[in-house]
């Protein structure tokens, strides 16, 4: 214990001397795009600090880029950047979801070279799974890969590819073995986006945003070097990568913006009223009390599964984090915009500022999150079957 808190007092003291006051509270955070320039300055600075101390990924070796933390550590660092109020120098697919699948299946090789400059900042990936028509059903997936010896030619579409315009790598489910039962013959791959056989097109959303893409292969190509796992078994990998994607354990970081008093609650303050530092509401004031209570111990639900995972991302539990992570998500974006009155609905500038135009949009965009990463429903069949042990 001693020399954790020896751990704490340096990583207090780096921090207050490092993270500079603009990359304290709400702004950008980084995800390592070579297509997105960075312009905050304080932003820059805070990215390019914790690179050097390897804390973007903290948990990561350090031969990787990371900063070789025990989980103790990392969870004390995690502690003392909330103090903070500092922001997560970075996020990205790259830290949250093909990196510590990398870190657990990849080969050396991959390792090598495709962690440090995740860790670095220097790339960003885009999840090649969903299809049109095979969605939730994934393992329905048509993208074919044809093995020409050194490399894979691949031929397909995938769709709602979230960044993929300004993504540099993919990692990608395909079909190697047509004949095979649904959950064979399908393998795991990493390819880079910038290539003549890779075609990006945004799909405007109700929103008016563009995050999601329709992507398509025309003899894109893959070198079998990238190929994750073993050949016709990318299931088990690509399996591996939506539990480190469901587990929301990046969330965390994020936390870490958290102040005394959360947005939610500043919102309500200021469209409803407050007496004696309380929302004037009582009703509003019920429900938003109900919220904050929910996802503080969510997150505490999430910390715990982090110290009885050793550090690691759990298993199918993953899947209860998906779930309730999601509802908390719409039930936050419901809030909002109920105490906004009808400012919380902004359809057009005419009498409706960025802030209320930006409600909306995340109020319509969290309406899918009980859809991608795995629907809920299925979510909830998987916690029946493998974390309750139910009969089918």
């Amino acid at each position: 214990m001693a020399e954790l808190e020896t751990f704490r007092e340096a990583t207090r003291a780096w921090l207050e001397e490092n993270c500079p006051s603009g990359a304290r509270g709400p702004g950008p955070i980084p995800n390592g795009s070579t297509k997105i320039e960075i312009t905050d300055t304080d932003t820059r600075v805070w990215l390019e600090r914790m690179i050097e101390k390897g804390w973007t990924v903290p948990s990561w070796p350090t031969e990787y880029g990371g900063g070789g933390l025990s989980k103790d550590e990392y969870l004390v660092l995690l502690e003392e950047m909330r103090r903070l109020s500092a922001r997560p120098p970075l996020w990205s697919f790259g830290t949250s979801m093909i990196g510590p699948t990398l870190l657990e299946l990849g080969s050396e090789p991959q390792k090598s070279t495709h962690l440090p400059r995740i860790a670095r900042a220097e790339v960003e990936w885009c999840q090649g799974y969903s299809e049109p028509g095979s969605g939730s059903d994934l393992a329905s997936l048509r993208t074919r890969a044809e093995d020409r010896g050194d490399h894979f030619v691949i031929n397909g579409q995938k769709t709602w590819t979230s960044g993929a315009h300004n993504a540099d790598w993919m990692f990608i489910l395909v079909r190697t073995d047509p004949d095979a039962p649904k959950h064979e013959g399908i393998s795991f791959l990493l390819l880079p986006m910038d290539q003549p056989g890779v075609t990006v097109k945004p799909i405007r959303l109700i929103s008016g945003d563009s995050p999601f893409n329709e992507t398509f292969f025309d003899n894109a190509i893959a070198q079998k070097a990238d190929l994750v796992g073993e050949l016709n078994k990318g299931w088990t990998v690509g399996k591996r990568l939506l539990q480190h994607e469901r587990s929301g354990i990046e969330a965390l970081v994020s936390g870490s913006t958290a102040d005394a008093e959360s947005g939610l609650v500043r919102a309500a303050k200021r469209s409803l009223g407050e007496a004696s530092g309380r929302i004037s509401d009582a009703a509003y004031r019920d429900q938003v009390l109900a919220y904050e209570m929910n996802n503080h111990v969510f997150r505490l639900a999430q910390r715990r599964a982090v110290e009885e995972s050793d550090g690691g991302t759990p298993g199918p539990v993953t899947s209860i984090f998906k779930v309730y992570g999601s509802e908390l998500q719409q039930t936050y974006y419901d809030l909002m915009t109920k105490i906004r009155g009808v400012q919380g609905f902004g359809a057009g500038r005419d009498g409706f500022d960025e802030a209320d135009l930006e409600t909306t949009r995340q109020w319509l965009f969290y309406r899918a999150s009980s859809i991608y990463s795995g629907s809920n429903e299925i979510q909830r069949n998987i916690i029946a079957k493998r974390v309750l042990g139910l009969p089918d």
